[in-house]
């Protein structure tokens, strides 16, 4: 199926599954219906199975929306406790459509305890309390982790699977691959017979010198990813800048940040050093999972500045990784750079990536799937250096294998009851299903919605920004921006959100406290000033206002877009 046709599928508002094999778009297709979604003022709620995978697509991980904990099973009993939590009811009534990512690594027991909490707070039996479910994934590749053997291990076998009645889009167009010998290892993986002719490549492949220099080194276990990178840092001769992160909150919790996330407590970075971000900030342009090289040092802060992957320069500021009680209130916060080295990474946390070149080493692969995910994220043979493999490195599920075949005959069935209908009448499923979810139909209130997102200021959703007056309570008792964000729970870059309407609605609070140092006060200042006077139509908004993006470019990425706004709510020209 093309994507054109399974864009028209979700649109339709039926439950979906979304699969085909690595690189066929699938991610690519989500990011386009829920930008249809959000154009008609309707936000999907998006979770995934791990921190990274969530990332790309603005996402959460199950088990904190579904406030699980570490649990995969849970039962009625837990449910009546979470229904006590005012601050889940709130949030699963906002709740009409949810999207599943990396459906792969979903076992069977974490699939039936989300269905049985939205039945729960939804107060129906229907199928994941009767809201539009859109899974993607694909099973060929990574399988739920789990320390024993069970003989159920895969979402689909949850009873609640068969009964959301699923529309199937086996997407079958590679968008991620250009090179027809590399389809063919992929697609002989995925067979689950490997042809003299694949074996041959491969083998051509062996300890294979790369025209990129030092491409990502792909590996099964942690302890190979840690001695690599150690030793890649320790081989640079520029000066080591030692990162400790600043927390808040009990050694306990504490210590659940560390074992949730992949933040560090030290973190030691040179100069030629490749690393991967661990968080996302889509204003700066990356996401958990973006990799980079530190080009240099900011002279005012120390903070890093990298180079990513596809050219794009960053100048790093902390990040936070907090935790959350019952009652949503912060505990425990962890301020660290959002980065790790990165010559070497797992493979399991290279699901999603597309990497130009790499060079993997299956010799010691322990799970199926493992030695196709690597493959997968390279677009050519030519980029790919094969250090070993073993008698697992090529295997597949042989339940997959089974099922396969029954999925794409699911999909061509999707495929012929959406073409049973004229244009008409699916432009009317369509209208209709938007309207059941509360949004707009109207041309010109969509049009008018479009132009709200590029200015960032959509129209009652999540992304609006919050009330301030809490905020303004706090800061005769906040000397610093980062005890006034810790004390709301909230990110600096929101804090500095709140600040500015309360210059506007206060004029007499005093906010000199927060004054930047005068060295950057006066730089942010003459660079405002220089693009003020050149007076460059495409620097300012429709309003009249400066963009910040000029200010960022003029200052050379060296300071951040948040220590940029601080200053300007002092600069007065």
């Amino acid at each position: 199926m093309k994507q054109n046709i399974a864009l028209e599928i979700l649109k339709s508002g039926k439950n979906v599954f979304i699969t085909g094999s690595a690189g066929t778009g699938k991610t690519y297709l989500l990011n386009l219906y829920i930008q249809y979604l959000k154009e008609r003022r309707v936000y999907p709620t998006i979770v995934a199975p791990t921190g990274i995978a969530a990332s790309h697509l603005g996402g959460q991980t199950i088990h904190s929306f579904f406030s699980l904990g570490i649990r995969e099973s849970i039962d009625e009993g837990y449910v009546d406790f979470l229904l006590d939590k005012k601050y889940l009811k709130a949030r699963f009534a906002k709740l009409k459509l949810l999207i599943i990512d990396e459906v792969s690594m979903i076992s069977p027991e974490l699939f039936s305890s989300m269905d049985l909490i939205l039945r729960g707070f939804k107060g129906t039996d229907a199928p994941f309390g009767g809201v539009q479910v859109v899974i993607s994934g694909d099973f060929f590749q990574l399988p739920p982790i789990s320390k024993v053997a069970k003989s159920k291990r895969f979402a689909w076998q949850s009873p609640v699977w068969k009964a959301l009645d699923l529309q199937t889009c086996y997407l079958q167009e590679k968008f991620r691959q250009d090179d027809e010998r590399l389809i063919r290892i992929l697609d002989d993986i995925r067979s689950g017979t490997i042809s003299p002719l694949s074996e041959e490549l491969l083998a051509s492949r062996h300890e294979k010198e790369l025209s990129i220099a030092t491409p990502t080194k792909l590996y099964t276990h942690n302890v190979d990813v840690d001695r690599i990178n150690l030793s890649e840092l320790d081989k640079l001769d520029t000066e080591a800048r030692l990162f400790v992160c600043t927390h808040k909150g009990s050694e306990k919790n504490i210590e659940k940040i560390f074992k949730s996330s992949l933040v560090l407590e030290k973190l030691v970075l040179k100069k030629g050093a490749m690393v991967l971000f661990i968080k996302n900030n889509q204003e700066l342009g990356y996401v958990n999972g973006t990799t980079g090289k530190v080009e240099s040092f900011s002279p005012i802060d120390n903070m890093p500045i990298v180079r990513t992957s596809n050219g794009k320069k960053i100048k790093l500021e902390l990040e936070e990784w907090s935790l959350e009680n019952d009652s949503a209130k912060v505990i425990a916060t962890v301020s660290q750079v959002p980065l790790r080295l990165a010559w070497a990474i797992t493979i399991h946390k290279s699901q999603g990536m597309t990497l130009d070149a790499a060079e993997i080493d299956l010799s010691k692969t322990f799970e199926t799937g493992q030695g196709y995910v690597a493959l997968s994220r390279i677009k050519n043979i030519e980029g790919l250096r094969l250090m070993g493999l073993n008698t697992m490195a090529l295997r597949v599920d042989p339940l997959i294998l089974h099922v396969d075949e029954r999925i794409k005959m699911a999909s061509v069935k999707s495929f012929d009851k959406i073409h049973a209908l004229s244009a008409e009448e699916r432009t009317k499923v369509f209208e209709n299903h938007i309207s059941h979810l509360g949004g707009i139909v109207s041309k010109e209130k969509i049009e008018e919605e479009i132009q709200n997102i590029k200015v960032r200021k959509p129209t009652g959703s999540d992304y609006a920004t919050p009330t301030y007056i809490k905020t303004k309570n706090l800061i005769k008792d906040s000397n610093t921006l980062i005890q006034l964000a810790t004390k709301r729970g909230l990110s600096k870059g929101t804090i500095i959100q709140h600040l500015f309407a309360i210059k506007e609605a206060y004029s007499t609070v005093d906010l000199s406290k927060y004054k930047p140092n005068d060295v950057l006060l006066t730089r942010v200042d003459d660079s405002v000033l220089t693009l003020k006077t050149k007076n460059l139509k495409e620097n300012f908004s429709e309003d009249g206002t400066l963009r910040l993006k000029p200010i960022y470019e003029a200052l050379d990425a060296e300071v951040s877009y948040d220590d940029i706004r601080i200053c300007m709510l002092f600069i007065t020209h």
